[in-house]
């Protein structure tokens, strides 16, 4: 009777049947359940709301890049030490430790379209700072500012996409952040850092007047109670001639549920049905960073110049070569999955650290002069293809898809602290360890990408065409 009943529960207590009917399996086959259904077609108001949020996507791309072409000319404009200047790099991530600790229970209290036009306005704020700067205080606080507006646009598309293109769809947001870091490097060999400042910040004022026409996420308003609100926001996102009504009550009834289980407190995360999803999302933002993705984004400039490469040729190039490769991970997010893209993706990476610590090595041999600054040119070409293949965006694609609703904000600014946590560590001691060893540098990272590829094909799941409720439960072992 003891292992019948543990059969008949989940880990909490909870009847699995509440869930989620008997078709669907634990391994996540599905017969004539919710999943049976077929997705509705994209609506041009999912399409435009996309495009919408995704301008946040863009500011982000901005930011990240910003550092890297921008460094020679503030430095020189404004009398910056290194260290000066590793503090005004790094100053992004404090911003972004600090939206991660108040963004998740934002979101859940404004409601996700709010919590965005609160961002803008932040990033805005923070573009103008950095673009009148008259001295490094100037440059912290602005650059702060553009951290603290850190959004919550995965989540937001996550929620209003059919499941069939919900992951193409997330990743265009990171299709978006890929534009804009391109932009700022091509642009930042052309302009001013304090012109390139400004352009940083049009798209917020795009996305603050644009976000007046977009709905809000319909799971936020069941989660808040508004009821005829979200039938008519799910009506409209799926068009007026779908019949919603089965998509409508597994929304309703899948939060209700999880509702009556706990609301969304931080302490609620350490409970064990949530350790699986807290250790993917938390494991995979960390790893990204101990990688040395901020690092390459932020100091790219300064290794081609300690390469005896050249950094304007070196960063065009990028900015152009990132483009197509973050268009062939969005057309494989669907299509491939998101595993294998991720596995590709960090084994490129941890190949391409490996062949740039290969080249200071032989640089500091003082050998094969001529070889080492094609060998580092190629390197960090192929980090940066690779890096945009998956490893980008995956992580935040599948952050968005596997927390369940009433610890979505929650869980996510934790995973999100962990993010920005790692990144303040990378960015503002790379410039210390790169003067320690550079060889030794890239050879950590390439270990921590090696790692990256272990850590997803032990633990983090396949979400590709699987439904959000049925995905979330199966994750958080409720099946």
């Amino acid at each position: 009777m003891e292992g019948l009943e543990r059969e008949r529960l989940g880990e909490d207590g909870l009847p699995t049947s509440l869930l989620f009917p008997k078709e669907v399996s634990a391994h996540g086959s599905h017969g004539s359940s919710i999943m049976s259904s077929i997705d509705p077609a994209v609506t041009p108001l999912v399409v435009f709301s996309t495009l919408v949020v995704v301008s946040g996507s863009f500011v982000i791309g901005c930011a990240s890049g910003y550092s890297s072409p921008a460094e020679s000319g503030i430095m020189e404009d404004l009398g910056l030490s290194t260290a000066a200047y590793s503090l005004f790099s790094s100053a992004l991530t404090v911003g972004g430790l600090i939206a991660a600790l108040v963004n998740g229970r934002v979101t859940d209290l404004i409601g996700r379209r709010r919590a965005m036009w609160l961002s803008q306005i932040f990033v805005a704020a923070g573009w103008l700072s950095i673009a009148y700067a008259k001295n490094a205080w100037w440059l912290d606080i602005g650059r702060l500012l553009t951290g603290l507006g850190i959004g919550v646009v995965p989540v937001y598309i996550a929620e209003i996409t059919p499941r069939s293109v919900r992951g193409a769809f997330t990743a265009f947001s990171q299709f978006m952040i890929c534009c804009g870091f391109s932009m700022i490097y091509f642009l930042g060999t052309i302009v001013s850092w304090r012109i390139l400042a400004l352009i940083s910040g049009i798209p917020c004022v795009i996305q603050i007047l644009g976000l007046f026409f977009v709905p809000e996420s319909p799971r936020w308003l069941v989660l808040v109670h508004q009821e005829k609100e979200f039938e008519v926001t799910l009506q409209r996102l799926r068009g007026k001639d779908v019949n919603i009504t089965e998509e409508a009550a597994n929304i309703r009834d899948y939060t209700e549920t999880f509702e009556q289980q706990s609301q969304s407190r931080i302490l609620d995360l350490f409970q064990r049905r949530y350790a699986h999803p807290l250790m993917i999302a938390v494991g995979l933002m960390t790893l990204q960073q101990f990688g040395g993705a901020n690092a390459f984004a932020y100091y790219t400039c300064s290794i081609f110049e300690s390469a005896g490469f050249s950094s304007s040729f070196g960063a065009r190039s990028i900015a152009i070569i990132q483009i197509p490769a973050i268009v062939l991970s969005v057309i494989l997010t669907d299509k491939a999955g998101r595993r294998p893209l991720l596995m590709i993706s960090s084994a490129g990476m941890s190949l391409s650290c490996f062949l740039l610590g290969l080249s200071f090595f032989i640089q500091d041999l003082n050998q094969w002069k001529a070889a080492t600054p094609i060998l580092a040119y190629v390197a960090v070409t192929m980090y940066f293809v690779a890096f945009s293949l998956g490893i980008l965006g995956l992580p935040w694609v599948i952050m968005s898809e596997i927390f369940p609703v009433n610890i979505k904000g929650s869980a996510g600014s934790l995973a999100t602290f962990a993010y920005w946590s790692c990144s303040w560590i990378v960015t503002y001691t790379f410039s210390f360890m790169f003067e320690w060893s550079a060889p030794r540098t890239f050879f950590i990272f390439a270990c921590a990408c090696g790692l990256t590829v272990l850590f997803t094909m032990k633990v983090v799941p396949e979400t590709n065409g699987r439904a959000l409720e049925e995905l979330q439960a199966s994750v958080a072992h409720f099946l």
